[in-house]
């Protein structure tokens, strides 16, 4: 299982949401995707830990905590939906007349 945190500040790096999520058991993994641009953080990461109870207790107690300027949102993670997003169809949002 992953954690979602949001809300995070464009400042935060993975060390400081490592030390953290220490403080609710063993960080496993910390993930901060940033803008392909820019390569500033996009304000959202993920957060593996060693087992579901520690996760869980990190959810509950950081949820709506206020730290780094900002209220956090803190939940399970949901699996990635598999294809990208993308429609089906016929491939771009029009169709081919003949």
């Amino acid at each position: 299982m992953s954690i979602y945190v949001g809300n995070l500040s464009y400042e935060v790096r993975e060390q400081d949401l490592e030390q953290a999520f220490a403080e609710y058991g063993t960080v496993k993994k910390v993930q901060l995707p940033t803008d392909r641009e820019t390569g500033r953080v996009r304000g959202f990461g993920f957060v593996e830990m060693s087992s579901d109870a520690e996760e869980e207790a990190a959810i509950t107690a950081l949820d709506g905590a206020e730290w780094m300027g900002r209220n956090l949102k803190v939940n399970k993670a949901k699996p990635k939906e598999e294809g990208g997003g993308r429609r089906g169809g016929d491939g771009g949002g029009y169709s081919r007349r003949y």
